[in-house]
C-alpha cells in the first residue's frame, strides 16, 4: 500500500497554511495574499495514540514508533480554477494526487485579514471549491468518453465503464459531486481508476477566530455543519492560529495552556484521527524490549497482509498470529497475563485484523 495522502485545499485566506504549519511544524510562509503558496508543502505527521504509551511501559520498550499519515498544503484555489484562473490547472492536479481532502473553510471575522470575496460566507466558500472541482471532473469525463466511444463498439467490455461515465457526467453537468451521485458499489468501482476529484472523501475543517474559544462553535460552523450532514461528510472545527501558537511551546506548557483555555486536547490531534479514520486505516501494535510499534493497515486487512507490513518474509511463512486485544493486554497485565486468562487468541490467514490488536507473528 503506498502512503495515503489528504490534501489541504480552500479558498485564499482561510488559514490553511497556518493549520499546516501547525501539523507539520514546519514553518511554510504564510501571509496575508493569495497564491502565497504555489509549490505543494508535503509533511508526514505522526498519529496521537495514547495506548503506545502504556503498552512502552507495560514492555519496557526502548522506544515508541507511532503511526504516521501525509498531508499535502495545496494552494488557495479560486473561482475559475477549472478554466485555469489563478494557478487552477496545476492546483486541480495536486488535489487529484490525493487520497482524500481536508477543506479549510474561514468560520472566522478579522478586518485585518482580507476575504477573496469581501465578506466571510463559508457556504459559498465551499461551494466555490466544490463547482470548480465538479468543472475539472466534468473536463475529465468529456476526454474520457470522447476517447471511449470509437473503441466501446468493438470493446463490449468497456460497455458498463462507458454508462458509468455517462451517468458521472450528467451529475457533474449540473454541478452535483460525484460523492453525491446515486450511483451503485459497481460503477463506483469502475470509476475509481479516474482518481476524480470529486469522489473523494472529505472533511470540513472548520476555522474559527480564539473569541470562539473552547467551544469552537459559531453561526458559520453551525451553517457548515447542516451542509455537511445533508451530504455525510465530517466536520471539525479548529482554531489555527491557536494550533500554531500550541506547537511552538513545550509539550508541557502547552498542555498546561490548553487546560487554561477549557480543552482537553488539540484541534490537531481530532483532526489527525479524523483523517486516519476518513482513509480507511487502522492500526494494529507490536510490542516488546527494542520497541512498540504502531503498524498502519486498511480496514479488512488480514492478518497475513499485516505480517507484510513487518517485513514481506514474515507475510511469506506466516504460520499463525498470537492477538491479544488491547483492552485484555491491560486488563491483564500484558501477553503473558492475557495467555494465563486464555484471552490470548491463535488466528491463521483468515484473521480480519481490528484497530487496537496488539500482535505477535509466528513465522517459517
Amino acid at each position: 500500500m503506498a502512503k495515503l495522502s489528504c490534501g489541504i485545499v480552500g479558498l485564499p485566506n482561510v488559514g490553511k497554511s497556518t493549520l499546516f504549519n501547525a501539523l507539520t511544524r514546519k514553518m511554510v510562509q504564510a501571509a496575508n495574499f493569495p497564491f502565497c503558496t504555489i509549490e505543494p508543502n508535503t509533511g508526514t505527521v505522526p498519529v496521537p495514540d495514547e495506548r503506545l504509551e502504556v503498552l512502552s511501559k507495560m514492555s519496557h520498550s526502548k522506544k515508541i514508533v507511532p503511526a504516521d499519515i501525509t498531508f499535502v498544503d495545496i494552494a488557495g484555489l479560486v473561482k475559475g480554477a477549472a478554466e485555469g484562473e489563478g494557478l487552477g490547472n496545476q492546483f486541480l492536479a495536486n488535489i487529484r494526487e490525493t487520497d482524500a481532502i481536508i477543506h479549510v473553510v474561514r468560520c472566522f471575522e478579522d478586518e485585518d485579514v482580507i476575504h477573496v470575496a469581501g465578506k466571510v460566507n463559508p457556504l459559498y466558500d465551499i461551494e466555490v471549491i466544490e463547482l470548480e472541482l465538479a468543472l475539472a471532473d466534468l473536463q475529465s469525463v468529456e476526454q474520457i468518453l470522447s476517447k471511449m466511444e470509437k473503441q466501446v463498439k468493438s470493446k463490449k467490455e468497456m460497455l458498463p465503464t462507458f454508462e458509468a461515465l455517462k451517468k458521472a457526467r450528467l451529475s457533474l453537468a449540473d454541478g452535483t459531486s460525484l460523492s453525491a451521485t446515486p450511483l451503485s458499489e459497481e460503477e463506483r468501482d469502475l470509476l475509481l481508476p479516474y482518481r476524480f476529484l470529486t469522489a473523494k472523501k472529505v472533511i470540513y475543517a472548520a476555522n474559527v477566530g480564539e473569541k470562539d474559544l473552547p467551544s469552537l462553535e459559531n453561526q458559520y460552523v453551525a451553517e457548515v455543519r447542516n451542509y455537511a450532514k445533508e451530504r455525510g461528510h465530517k466536520v471539525i472545527p479548529i482554531c489555527a492560529r491557536l494550533e500554531e501558537e500550541l506547537t511552538s511551546l513545550p509539550p508541557e506548557e502547552a498542555k498546561e495552556f490548553l487546560e487554561s483555555l477549557g480543552l482537553k486536547e488539540t484541534g490537531l490531534d481530532r483532526l489527525i484521527r479524523a483523517s486516519y479514520d476518513l482513509l480507511g486505516l487502522i492500526t494494529f501494535i507490536t510490542s516488546g524490549e527494542i520497541e512498540t510499534r504502531a503498524w498502519t493497515v486498511e480496514k479488512g486487512s488480514t492478518a497475513p497482509v499485516a505480517a507484510g507490513k513487518i517485513h514481506s518474509d514474515i507475510q511469506k511463512g506466516f504460520i499463525r498470529a498470537e492477538v491479544v486485544s488491547y483492552e485484555d493486554m491491560i486488563r491483564y497485565e500484558g501477553r503473558v497475563g492475557a495467555r494465563a486468562a486464555g484471552k490470548a487468541r491463535s488466528e491463521g490467514k483468515e484473521y480480519v485484523v481490528k484497530d487496537g490488536d496488539v500482535i505477535l507473528f509466528f513465522h517459517n
